[in-house]
């Protein structure tokens, strides 16, 4: 189940879910601890049930892999468990309606709208995660990551719209976050290239090769860049030193990654972006309450 939902890196997904919420505490009105304890557990819930159902939709391509690092990465356990058999499919859907229906649940005891908001923000997650899934089988362009990756976008937004509403802020974050998205995503994807080609994907390595995959993910990291000072000026000083300790994490990434590019490497760069990410989150919290 651990490698099913990688639920030893929920503290991240609760970190970017409430990096949202304490924007719109700071926005709104004050702290509220009823509804930080929901918004915990609808990005916790709401985040587990999209990684359950990642491996549902793609448990026949997964019997193809070849390589197993970026398993490992991801799973204490060191094994996909639905193409190794030790969790069926239908137990796995059953854990992922079971974790959406959770998430419906303390959504609907939000106010209206922001139930609505939250409402249609994750399922619209849901909808993003199922097309890129399965489009990213058969692209000669890369549809499926550009449109697919405002799944993880939307997930802080959903955290900013338990309490806040569609405004200004939320778009200045979608900016900010979708192109740090689209760069981590494709380091995902260097490190498992041998896998998808294997399984017939077509990923920004099987499509770019080796160095169209350096450029991707060091352009969309310095559009990142440009989109996160638009950001700042939405925040103040604690958030302004989260981001420029961010940004020189990812500097240092792409760096080792142009410098030796090889899995091991990508694997360590993964890891910085991580890193990076739950800097931004942490920031952005301790910005917004001091």
């Amino acid at each position: 189940m651990v490698d099913l939902t990688r639920a030893h890196f929920f503290l991240v997904w609760i970190l970017l879910f409430s990096s949202g919420l304490a924007l719109a505490f700071n926005n709104y009105g004050s702290f509220s601890l009823p509804v930080t304890l929901k918004a915990i557990l609808i990005g916790f819930f709401g985040f587990e049930g999209g990684l359950v159902l990642n491996d549902y939709v793609d448990r026949k391509k997964d019997r193809l892999d070849v390589e197993s690092s970026l398993t490992a990465y991801w799973r204490p356990f060191k094994s996909r468990p639905l193409p190794s058999g030790r969790i069926s499919p239908n137990f796995a859907l059953a854990v992922f309606l079971l974790l959406s229906g959770l998430t419906g649940l303390v959504m609907s005891t939000l106010p209206y709208p922001n139930s609505l908001y939250v409402f249609g923000t994750m399922l619209s997650s849901c909808i993003l995660e199922y097309f890129y899934q399965v489009k990213r089988k058969n692209q000669s362009f890369p549809v499926a990551q550009l449109a697919g990756r405002m799944d993880f976008t939307l997930f802080p937004v959903a955290g900013y719209l338990c309490y806040g509403q569609p405004d200004m802020t939320v778009l200045l974050y979608i900016l900010f976050f979708y192109p740090w998205t689209l760069a981590h995503l494709a380091v995902n994807d260097f490190i498992d290239t041998e896998n998808d080609r294997a399984r017939g994907i077509k990923s920004i390595p099987v499509l770019y090769g080796t160095e169209g995959t350096l450029f991707w993910i060091l352009g969309f990291t310095l559009v990142h860049y440009f989109t996160a000072f638009l950001f700042l000026k939405q925040l103040g000083d604690i958030a302004f030193y989260g981001f420029i300790s961010g940004f020189l994490v990812l500097g240092y990434a792409n760096y080792n990654l142009f410098r030796v590019r090889n899995q091991q490497t990508g694997l360590f760069v993964l890891f910085l972006y991580h890193v990076s990410l739950v800097t931004y989150s942490a920031s952005i919290i301790l910005d917004s309450l001091f």
